[in-house]
């Protein structure tokens, strides 16, 4: 059956080893998943489209221009961005998730940020790094200490301010019990400075049955009016989880003085480095506080967060104030590692550093994707912060160097979803490999609508006039121009497109956010949810399904072969 998939298979995946080919399991699984689905569509009334019926013909939502309106910078005057702690109170609270169930980070920040001329950066050993947490809320039974550290921007010219943190706390907690409420205080208890208590929810264990209820995904998020709508809604849909692809508060478009810029680079021509005001990055953890000190955050660094200063240091108050499962995952690197939640392993990979097959990232990417067992984590999901697969005009292909390291990686390893974001609109691709209509590709999906000052993305490459010069998308972080004109397909001959691409299911500017609920091992429901709407108005919905027995992976067919062996 399928003899060019499988012979095309071999080719990508053999390396020259001789593999014995081994059907994974048979059809009757997926057949029942889609009955099942089916008789709740049925029950429910509601057709909900699956990229079973695909793909689909492109279609763009025409543009509300009373959508554009004015995406403002919530002020550092307003309550919700305040301090609000005294001392070495904690503040600005967040969890974050390890490798696997049993284990969470929990981070915090204690003392006063300072910036001017002269500042001097707290002693991290002043303060203890403690969490106290349990399955009940009185008495925390357990307690685990971990790392505190201290950051600077710094800038060394005349007129330019500095920076320098408040201590920022990162504790593991471990050998914790699958789906299981706990209850957690942080803070240095000799002080005495200890949080209230606070509560999350671990993921459930890793199994082909076993998933979260709702994952948030949200991109290019800032701290503006947009933002709180669009954080408001996403609390309303109650995730177990929140993915955040990119681009968190946007202060590089500050000055260190605190002057505000409408664009990336309209306020910087002449000053000697790109500024960035870092107090934004107090403001942004105290704002989303609410929400993250209870449900756990994943993130992955955009463009926005490169922050360049002295000594050509860049990534500090991103490498720093998160804490990533970096070490658990086999990675030396804040900007790519793996987790796995309940039978859904994820890979975060950077755009930003380097990537092609000699690079550190990519060897690591080859060894994670290989250790994946698709029989516990049968679902694989990638996100990094800027598009393969866009339409829009704003950076359209401009990330091409990558896809084109490490497009076939990916495909060969069965990639089932891509989460980016850094175009300010919402796109979700078809199923796509090459640029080219595959049922065994990805399904792409750009969410970097959740509502930054720069505003949304309303230009289309494919529309007249807006098809964008080759010259001007190099990758001008890792080097190289690798967006040529299309040598096959309806596209021959030419950089963009003349209508919308078959790769493009549906696009639209919109602000918003994304919620996956994944059902079973090849079932998964993707729904996104515009600002403009009410909480339970859906904008696109879909059932993203695997189809295993029909698109064999690399790794599938050699535990296989190595189990026959």
């Amino acid at each position: 059956m399928f003899p060019n998939l499988f012979l095309s298979f071999f080719s990508l995946c053999s390396n020259g080893d001789s593999l014995i080919m081994a059907f994974p399991k048979p059809f009757v699984l997926s057949l029942v998943s889609v009955a099942i689905f089916l008789l709740h569509a049925v029950a429910s009334g509601i057709k909900i489209p699956s990229t079973l019926d695909g793909p689909f013909e492109p279609v763009t939502v025409p543009f509300d221009a009373n959508l554009r309106g004015n995406a403002v910078d919530l002020p550092e005057s307003d309550p919700r961005v305040q301090r609000r702690v005294k001392g070495f109170e904690p503040e600005q609270i967040s969890v974050s998730l390890s490798s696997h169930y049993d284990s969470v980070w929990i981070s915090w920040i204690t003392g006063e940020s300072q910036i001017g001329y002269n500042v001097k950066p707290l002693d991290p050993k002043t303060v203890l790094s403690v969490v106290r947490y349990g399955n009940l809320r009185y008495p925390l039974m357990h307690e685990a200490t971990g790392y505190s550290l201290v950051y600077s921007q710094l800038y060394p010219f005349e007129g330019l301010q500095n920076y320098t943190s408040g201590i920022i706390h990162h504790v593991r907690l471990t050998g914790l019990k699958p789906s299981t409420l706990y209850y957690y205080r942080c803070g240095d208890p000799s002080l005495p400075a200890m949080s209230k208590i606070y509560s999350f929810r671990t993921m459930p264990v890793s199994h082909p049955s076993s998933y979260p209820d709702k994952i948030a995904v949200v991109g290019d998020l800032g701290l503006t009016y947009n933002t709180t709508t669009t954080i408001s809604h996403l609390i309303s849909n109650k995730p177990d989880l929140v993915l955040l692809v990119g681009d968190v508060t946007y202060a590089n478009l500050y000055l260190t003085n605190g002057t505000g810029s409408d664009c990336y680079s309209c306020s910087f021509p002449q000053t000697p480095i790109h500024e960035t005001y870092q107090p934004r990055w107090d403001y942004w953890g105290r704002f989303m506080q609410n929400l993250v000190s209870k449900v756990p955050i994943m993130v992955v660094e955009g463009n926005h967060e490169i922050e360049a200063q002295a000594g050509s240091q860049t990534f500090s108050a991103y490498s720093s104030r998160f804490a990533f499962p970096s070490e658990e995952s086999g990675s030396s690197s804040t900007f790519y590692y793996s987790f796995n939640v309940g039978g859904i392993h994820f890979v975060m990979l950077g755009a930003y550093i380097a990537y092609n097959r000699s690079a550190d990232q990519y060897k690591w990417l080859e060894r994670d994707l290989a250790s994946v067992d698709r029989s516990i984590t049968p679902w694989l999901v990638a996100a990094w912060h800027p598009p393969w697969y866009s339409s829009y005009q704003a950076h359209y292909r401009e990330v091409e160097c990558m896809r084109v390291a490490m497009e076939e990686l990916l495909y060969s390893y069965g990639v089932d979803i891509v989460f980016n974001g850094h175009v300010h609109a919402y796109e979700r691709s078809n199923r796509v490999y090459n640029y080219t209509l595959d049922p065994c590709g990805p399904v792409y999906i750009t969410v970097g609508d959740g509502g930054n000052r720069e505003k949304m993305a309303i230009k289309h490459a494919d529309d007249p006039g807006n098809c964008p010069d080759p010259l001007t998308t190099p990758d001008q972080y890792i080097g190289g121009f690798c967006a040529t004109n299309f040598t096959s397909g309806p596209a021959a001959g030419k950089f963009c497109w003349d209508r919308q691409p078959e790769y493009s299911a549906l696009r639209e500017s919109s602000f918003g956010h994304g919620i996956l609920e994944v059902k079973n091992e090849t079932w998964a429901l993707w729904t996104w949810y515009r600002n403009q709407d009410s909480y339970s108005e859906v904008g696109d919905q879909i059932y993203i399904v695997r189809q295993p027995s029909v698109c064999p992976v690399c790794q599938q067919i050699r535990t296989n072969w190595f189990a026959a062996s």
